[in-house]
């Protein structure tokens, strides 16, 4: 005993007590010649002693250090110095998922909480931006929670988004707004047919500003609703402003969208422009606006979803991808890295968009409110007086226009489709 008590490269086993008349003595060492006041007991260390924050900042690089420190919070004390918690159990299985969310089956039927945080954690592990897995894991949600994911996209003058996350942008569903302003798709783009998708027909504003759309693009666009009755049925705010090669014609098949309430189709190649002002307040009830309508602001259109953030990343990709290109000459290059001229990085804007504000007149087009039927009585009263005299005379001309009417809807039975529709028809 005394030996081991004069050990110096011994374990320190802390104090030690002696029972004695039923109480509890800590034996006095001093007494023995060994030290007078014992050591305080060494804290348990989780990490060595030459842990630092670099090694966390740096995980990526040592995969055995990751290892031990991904399952650990580390932050700082008010003193500066460092502090480590352990995670939850739920974050760790949540981290884990979403590195693997690509390989999910399915969600449905998952509760919508725990998915939203499901998608932030893949989110900002960029995992939406890989090229095959990325799709995956985008169709999964999409299938599952529809307009929670994306309710409303904003793609104007993005059209290198467009092309290369075409399959991501078709995987959303349930889209009720959208703005395809700017990005020149033409008549023959495979978004442009992916808009007569029924996954697309809860859509109801899409801006299709300066799009290279000619009659054809207008008439494939509208097809499923002249014919089927299904794709756009639902549409009440429709841009085709800067489109010169839209004619007379092309406005014709508009007028199968019987809920829309607003229309701009300034800029585009017109020739008869009363006429058509007249077709479109007698078939749809769209009157002529003098003043420009707040509807077609394009700040109403934004990216509103879970995956709002998404379209910045891929926006971020595919400038990164596009930027070793613009590189421009070299005594312009030079004179930037010198600072002899700023670079001014001024936003993509449309050609046609700043001809078409210049201009005074605007072809924009909106249907009349009805009434207020909740008036005062003595109004109502008024109304329904001259409503039963309006209807006597209605009685005795009811049956000439009868008539009329039982022609000239014989005749549209056969008007309606052509040899164009039932060629477009076979096509879907």
């Amino acid at each position: 005993m005394s030996y081991y008590l004069n050990s110096k490269n011994h374990l320190d086993p802390g104090p030690i007590y002696v029972r004695e008349n039923g109480q509890l003595h800590m034996v006095n060492l001093a007494l023995d010649g060994v030290r007078s006041s014992l050591q305080k007991p060494r804290p348990f260390r989780l990490f060595p002693k030459g842990f630092s924050v670099e090694l966390c900042m740096n995980r990526e690089d040592d995969t055995a250090q990751k290892e031990k420190t991904d399952h650990f919070i580390f932050t700082y004390t008010r003193e500066g110095n460092l502090r480590y918690s352990a995670k939850s159990l739920f974050s760790l299985v949540l981290g884990f998922i979403s590195d693997n969310v690509d390989h999910i089956d399915s969600l449905i039927g998952f509760p919508e909480q725990i998915a939203e945080k499901l998608f932030s954690a893949a989110e900002a592990r960029q995992k939406f931006t890989e090229p095959g897995a990325g799709l995956r894991a985008l169709q999964k949600f999409t299938e599952a929670y529809g307009s929670l994911v994306l309710c409303s996209l904003c793609l104007r003058n993005r059209y290198l988004v467009i092309s290369e996350k075409l399959e991501e942008i078709k995987s959303f569903r349930e889209l009720t707004c959208l703005d395809l302003s700017c990005c020149k798709l033409g008549d023959e783009h495979e978004l442009l047919e992916h808009l007569t998708n029924e996954a697309l027909s809860s859509v109801t504003q899409l801006h299709l500003k300066d799009n290279c759309l000619s009659d054809a693009g207008v008439r494939k666009m509208t097809a499923p609703v002249r014919v089927m009755k299904r794709g756009l049925e639902n549409l009440t705010l429709l841009d085709l402003s800067c489109n010169p090669e839209i004619t007379d014609a092309g406005i014709g098949y508009l007028f199968s969208f019987r809920k829309l309430n607003c229309l701009d189709i300034s800029g585009t190649g017109l020739k008869d422009i009363k006429a058509v002002k007249h077709k479109l307040q007698t078939h749809i009830g769209l009157v002529h606006s003098k003043v420009p309508l707040k509807e077609f602001d394009h700040s109403n259109c934004k990216t509103e979803g879970w995956a709002d953030q998404i379209v910045l990343q891929w926006e971020r990709v595919t400038s990164e991808a596009v930027k070793p290109r613009e590189t421009g000459e070299p005594r312009t290059a030079a004179q930037h890295f010198y600072g002899k001229r700023a670079r001014a990085e001024a936003p993509v804007k449309c050609a046609l968009a700043d001809t078409h504000g210049n201009s005074s007149e605007k072809l924009q087009f909106y249907k009349e409110k009805a009434p207020d039927c909740h008036g005062p009585l003595l109004k109502r009263e008024a109304v329904s007086s001259q409503e039963s005299k309006k209807s006597k005379k209605r009685a005795f001309e009811e049956p000439e226009k009868e008539q009329s009417n039982s022609s000239q809807s014989s005749k549209q039975k056969y008007v309606c489709l052509a040899v164009e529709d039932w060629d477009l028809l076979n096509s879907y």
